[in-house]
């Protein structure tokens, strides 16, 4: 694969065969970023885990300190008496019936994040097929299924992220903005990875964090080192 010139002056900068500390890790990818829009850090966590044994998966969802500079648009599922609430917290669209005819009739998708209080599950259920493969299913692990709908936009809007195995046992999760700087983003990525450390499965016998590596939306792979975060 051919890499562009913006690329190719990046990966001067980092050395793939090193171990980096955090905040050395997040300065380089800070440094490194040449696109010419703020670009987002993301980073990739594999963990020793088997997915496809329920005993050791891990989900969860986390508030990030700083947020993650996207804004972030809510669509909320619930009764009536709770329409003004999720307003009031700044969720974008509320409903019931008439969002799922939206979405099923319209393809109408224009939201990153659905939260539902629980008397709504049996009608969002019906979504499954369209918004499980997006990642946007609603769920109770990852506080989107609550009777607290207004908190659960609040988090939402102020940069809670949820964490999730792939299908090859790595968490992939963005972490803020470039421009956020080296401390700012170094406090989401503690954040994020206390959450992780702490969802290790008690079934998982061995090495649980295998690598941490990040890496802004167009930079190069920047490996860090987990030994601070324990085995």
């Amino acid at each position: 694969m051919k890499h562009g010139k913006n690329y190719v002056e990046s990966e001067k900068l980092i050395d793939r065969s090193k171990l980096y500390e955090v905040t050395d890790a997040l300065d380089l990818a800070c440094k490194a970023s040449k696109a010419k829009f703020d670009e987002t850090v993301e980073c990739h966590i594999r963990l020793g885990v088997d997915s496809r044994h329920a005993d050791q998966q891990v989900r969860g969802a986390v508030v990030l300190p700083n947020g993650t500079g996207k804004k972030v648009r809510v669509c909320v599922f619930c009764k009536e008496d709770k329409y003004e609430a999720a307003k009031a917290a700044g969720a974008d669209y509320v409903g019931g019936q008439d969002l799922v005819d939206r979405i099923t009739k319209e393809n109408w998708m224009d939201f990153d994040v659905v939260v539902a209080s629980p008397d709504m599950m049996g009608l969002v259920g019906r979504l499954g097929k369209i918004l499980g493969p997006r990642g946007l299913m609603p769920n109770p692990k990852a506080g989107t299924v609550t009777p607290d709908v207004a908190k659960a936009v609040t988090e939402a809007k102020a940069g809670k992220i949820e964490y999730r195995l792939d299908k090859t046992n790595i968490i992939h999760c963005p972490i803020g903005k470039v421009s956020f700087g080296a401390e700012k983003l170094g406090e989401n990525l503690e954040t994020l990875m206390d959450a992780v450390v702490k969802a290790r499965p008690a079934a998982l016998k061995g090495q649980y964090l295998k690598s941490l590596t990040i890496a802004s939306t167009m930079g190069v792979g920047i490996k860090i080192s987990t030994a601070k975060y324990g085995n």
